[in-house]
């Protein structure tokens, strides 16, 4: 009887998590009705509460991922209750990523799930546990962008879809820079199943220091420039404009003065 409901409640969905869902839907719907006297402060909320529910989604995915391939100890950690202060590195995965929302308007990759790997057998399911964080963001960007590919905005108000698509480009940027097969990074985790031994020892002391480099490489002027275009190639394949993912960011630094080409009513 205990062993059920303590199984139960290492997956009960935790009432942080909860609260943030509802931060993210009473901003929603602030955003769109145009409650709020500054549409940038609900934007903001918003956003920020959806980026966070996106966090959290993408480590669950790892969790859930990993405990039917085999790791049977990942209920106890709390990871499948997706409340974000039971990640290893809280910091990692949520307080960064937030601060890099804000100060850049990029989608940082966190990764702090603890997997044992040993309890998992096979090369496909190690692959698959590190992909399906990563495609978390991709799914979440194909729904941010539903309403832009299904010519379906009649109604949207202007804010609401600034708001969707400066999200959407979060997810593709979070997407596409978990994706680098960079020891450290989600992509990686893909590839190094089918590496050999020798390459997984020479590899596994830069893993720390993975992210780091990425963004060093990032701050470089002509390889920034690659990355952003290949963003916002794939968010003008969902329909997506330049203008509304500029809009976007610029409501969502509502403490900044606004553009004047970024018109919400």
């Amino acid at each position: 009887m205990t062993t059920a409901a303590s199984r139960r409640s290492d997956r009960r969905i935790s009432p942080v998590f909860l609260g943030i869902v509802a931060v993210m839907a009473v901003t929603g719907w602030a955003t769109w009705t145009g409650f709020a006297e500054q549409p940038g402060m609900a934007v903001f909320l918003f956003v920020t509460a959806a980026w966070i529910v996106s966090l959290c989604l993408h480590e669950y995915a790892h969790a859930r991922t990993a405990l039917h391939s085999g790791d049977i100890s990942i209920g106890a950690k709390g990871y499948l209750t997706l409340n974000p202060l039971k990640y290893t590195h809280a910091l990692l995965s949520i307080v960064l990523p937030v601060l890099f929302v804000i100060m850049g308007g990029i989608g940082l990759p966190g990764g702090a799930v603890f997997i044992e790997h040993g309890r998992i057998r096979g090369r496909w399911k190690h692959s698959l546990i590190s992909a399906a964080g990563p495609l978390t963001n991709v799914a979440f960007a194909v729904v941010c962008t539903a309403p832009f590919w299904l010519d379906a905005l009649d109604g949207v108000p202007q804010a609401f879809q600034y708001a969707l698509a400066f999200l959407a480009l979060l997810q593709v940027t979070a997407a596409i820079l978990n994706f680098l097969p960079v020891p450290g990074l989600d992509g990686y985790g893909v590839i190094e199943p089918w590496l050999s031994h020798k390459a997984r020892r020479q590899m596994e002391p830069l893993a720390p220091f993975g992210l780091l480099l990425v963004f060093a490489v990032l701050w470089i002027p002509q390889v920034n420039g690659v990355f952003f275009d290949a963003v916002d190639a794939v968010l003008r394949g969902l329909g997506i404009s330049d203008l509304a993912t500029y809009c976007g960011f610029d409501l969502y630094r509502f403490w900044q003065e606004g553009s004047d080409v970024c018109v919400t009513s």
